[in-house]
């Protein structure tokens, strides 16, 4: 049940840099996000959009340097992440926050077995796990193993990564990202390195322990189809920038941002009416990325506002008064709004 009160996780504009040979990259731009109580919140954008650095930034894992934080706020359970000692993010990581990465093959370690791997993983979650005995543990990783509906798990737990198929490598990391019971779950594209019909294992797997347990969840994707399927409320993030939230059914519905309706727009119809379009060019330069939008070079209807000033973030009530929040100056004037009235203020 989701806790329309209190955020589990929020981050106040937060940038992020990188030092790198020629120059900074500056690649999230004073972002703000969060999720609540046993929320299932959706984070959607292309490629190099800074999604996975952004989930990076929370579990506090970006190489500092090249990266850096030159401002921003980010509060996990009450506590500021920022000013965490080394001995409270590994509390984090282990009991509170999980990720499950994107390239299973790159998060399992070559060398050691799964059950290494995942007895490991549950020993050092907690204070009390460290003093489970060896038989106490491995029934633990094969309790995880069973949960992710893997076949033969005393037989898993003895094989090496390169043993196991691409499916079953992915199902063995979020039973590892499950096994600590985490208040917080972060799957990043969990299904990108898979064929269709092992994707959908995994994903609706996934979604099933998500509601068995009442964890809050991050899905990061650029599949629109997952999202909808799987999230409460959806954030657009755009170069860098969240450029639109709103909950998922409104923003399919009715997708304000001009990037979000190029996303919409982009997506193949199975009911036919021609190829699907896509949007010309490319992201800016994180170099030099534009003083105002950062989409404003491949948006159809920019502004000359929009190549001076970033735009604010406009809140938006629709008739169910759900918040719907867009940056974009087209908002700036409520005639602009096609598809019903609203009231239309910064935030």
């Amino acid at each position: 049940m989701v806790d329309q009160e209190t955020p589990l996780l929020e981050i106040r504009d937060l940038s992020v840099n990188f030092r790198v040979y020629g120059g900074v990259l500056r690649v999230l731009d004073r972002i703000n996000f969060h999720v609540l109580q046993g929320e299932r919140v959706g984070l959607v954008g292309e490629t190099g959009c800074g999604k996975t650095t952004t989930m990076k930034t929370i579990l506090q894992v970006l190489p500092t340097p090249p990266a850096e934080v030159p401002q921003g706020e980010i509060w996990f359970q009450g506590q500021d992440v920022m000013t965490m000692s080394q001995r409270e993010l590994v509390n984090m990581r282990g009991q509170g926050i999980s990720m499950i990465f994107q390239d299973p093959t790159a998060a399992l370690n070559p060398v050691f077995t799964v059950g290494q791997q995942l007895t490991a993983v549950i020993r050092y979650a907690s204070p009390e796990n460290r003093n489970l005995n060896n038989a106490q543990l491995r029934e633990r990783a094969l309790e995880a193993l069973r949960q992710v509906a893997l076949a033969d798990p005393e037989r898993l737990l003895d094989s090496y990564p390169i043993q196991l198929s691409g499916g079953m490598r992915q199902r063995v990391c979020i039973g590892m990202a499950l096994s600590t019971r985490p208040g917080l779950l972060i799957a990043d594209e969990p299904g990108t390195a898979l064929d269709v019909t092992i994707q959908d294992q995994v994903l609706r797997l996934l979604q099933d322990l998500v509601e068995q347990q009442g964890n809050s969840f991050i899905l990061i994707t650029h599949t629109l189809g997952i999202v909808r399927q799987m999230t409460d409320r959806v954030y657009v993030m755009y170069a860098g920038n969240m450029v639109e939230v709103a909950p998922t059914q409104r923003l399919f519905t009715n997708p304000l941002h001009p990037y979000t309706q190029g996303l919409m727009d982009a997506v193949p119809r199975l009911t036919g009416g021609g190829i699907s379009e896509g949007i010309p060019g490319r992201i800016p330069d994180y170099m030099n990325p534009p003083a105002g939008c950062r989409f404003s070079g491949r948006c159809p209807h920019a502004m000359p506002v929009c190549n001076r000033e970033k735009p604010p973030v406009f809140q938006v009530q629709g008739p169910a008064d759900e918040s719907h929040a867009v940056a974009c100056f087209l908002y700036d004037e409520p005639h602009k709004v096609s598809n019903y009235k609203a009231e239309l203020q910064p935030v």
